[in-house]
């Protein structure tokens, strides 16, 4: 019962972060670049749930997103899947207790994001690729991210740790005696 509670607040924070995404920071841009909430918030699943987990919310919200503002339905929901591995992946091999490891993660799972979707979309849509344009939306979209991470940082912890007790019962470190 817990966990369809908490799958429920999961999907409370995906509208709550498109209404950040679509409606807040389309205001505070850097050199007209926003920040990929969607990427942080994959990420953060991937990493405190499960992998089941991880990447059944990034198909779905990657699905939602294209379908709400995509040029192209698939790609995002391909790349945010990636994501929901990656933090699957970040959460067996590294310490979420970091927040220099926490940064990392999240500038490579950006890059990750992005690089996927550009170079996908360029195949479908046949556009000529501007790499030097690109690295700079790129690195620009890295800072806001780590940003906005390490500003939310004691949030998604303090988060992550209820969905890790609620998805992981073997984590010593999260386990109440």
């Amino acid at each position: 019962m817990r966990k369809i509670w908490v799958i429920s607040g999961l999907i409370l924070v995906f509208f709550l972060i498109y209404f950040l995404q679509v409606d807040i920071f389309s205001s505070f841009t850097i050199f007209g670049i926003k920040p990929n909430l969607f990427v942080i918030y994959i990420l953060f699943i991937g990493l405190f749930a499960n992998q089941t987990l991880g990447i059944s919310f990034g198909v779905l919200c990657g699905l939602m997103i294209d379908l709400l503002y995509g040029k192209t339905i698939g790609t995002t929901s391909i790349m945010l899947c990636v994501i929901g591995y990656l933090g699957s992946y970040f959460d067996k091999n590294f310490s979420k207790e970091n927040k220099i490891t926490i940064i990392f993660m999240v500038i490579g799972s950006t890059i990750i994001f992005e690089l996927g979707v550009y170079f996908i979309n360029s195949i479908i849509l046949q556009f000529e690729r501007e790499y030097l344009y690109f690295i700079k939306i790129i690195l620009i979209e890295c800072l806001y991210n780590v940003l906005l991470s390490i500003i939310l940082y004691p949030l998604i912890q303090k988060t992550g740790y209820i969905i890790d007790r609620c998805f992981k019962k073997n984590n010593i470190l999260t386990r109440y005696f």
